[in-house]
């Protein structure tokens, strides 16, 4: 299901500025945790918003990607290997990203396995266009038996034996086990001992025609919302709770936790090496063409 919000609060709920003044940004992001963590403050005018209003679109990040494909959104949440392909038409944020550190997507299992019996296997994916999907296709490019699904269903897919093994994401890392689930491997402990470097998820990027001077102000906004978070984890919990699929609060913070660090607030050299890998990988591989665009700001 779509969400559409429109959220014109500022710091001080100002609401007399001239409206001339005031630009109003469409944005998408996902309902999981660690999106609705970090733009919370920007969205309920917690902080200053330099005369920036959003009309949100919250929905699961493959629609987000498949919005993206269609250049549909301003700014948006997007999966790394969805951005391999947008490149020509966004950029990527420093402020906002998904990496993870020596953690990532988990390939599971109904009952105890090895990664090398799920060659011809039924494996249920959360959609083409996932990091998730990308890294699995690197590691082990002959398991190509995919079977594409909402990430929140592939644990009961499992289970249900409408798959031999799943590739979760976000918070089903967290209750897998709780389900009788078995892990076969965590492809961000594989892909960092093969490339050294953080395992890139999600980022956040903006449409390069937005300019500039725009694109700077709202890497600005969100880098001062995801600073907001971290210094008030708490000030979040309704609107994170609205949207978690009633997960329990320590579940949404694990999740927090292992996906919102400090990568989320400034890719730094590292994060942005970590993403050129990535790349390069892809492209050796080839699956994408040589990206001759600039990724970064």
């Amino acid at each position: 299901m779509t969400l559409f919000f429109r959220y014109t609060e500022n710091i001080n709920n100002v609401l007399l500025l001239n409206m001339k003044e005031r630009q109003t940004i469409l944005l998408g992001f996902s309902s999981c945790p660690n999106d609705t963590f970090i733009f919370d403050a920007m969205i309920h005018g917690k902080i200053d918003t330099e005369g920036l209003d959003f009309e949100l679109i919250i929905e699961d990040v493959e629609e987000l990607n498949r919005r993206a494909f269609k250049a549909e959104l301003d700014v948006t949440k997007i999966s790394f290997n969805a951005y391999t392909r947008l490149v020509n038409n966004y950029i990527l944020l420093d402020a906002g990203a998904a990496l993870g550190e020596n953690c990532g997507p988990l390939i599971i299992s109904k009952n105890p396995t090895s990664i090398k019996d799920l060659k011809d296997k039924v494996i249920a994916i959360p959609g083409i266009n996932t990091t998730a999907n990308l890294l699995l296709t690197l590691a082990f490019s002959e398991y190509k038996n995919k079977k594409e699904m909402l990430f929140s269903d592939i644990e009961e897919a499992v289970l249900n034996n409408e798959a031999d093994a799943g590739l979760i994401i976000h918070e089903s890392r967290f209750t897998y086990e709780d389900k009788g689930l078995n892990k076969v491997l965590d492809l961000g402990e594989y892909w960092e001992s093969k490339t050294n470097t953080p395992t890139p998820l999600g980022g956040i990027i903006a449409k390069r025609s937005l300019g500039k001077e725009l694109i700077l102000k709202i890497n600005r906004v969100l880098k001062r919302s995801v600073e907001y978070a971290f210094d008030n984890p708490k000030s979040g919990i309704d609107f994170i709770r609205k949207h978690s699929q009633e997960m329990s609060e320590e579940v949404m913070y694990k999740h927090i936790g292992l996906y919102v660090n400090h990568y989320s607030l400034n890719l730094g050299e590292e994060g942005k090496n970590a993403v050129r890998v990535l790349f390069q990988n892809a492209f050796n591989a080839g699956l994408i063409p040589e990206v001759k665009e600039k990724l970064f700001l």
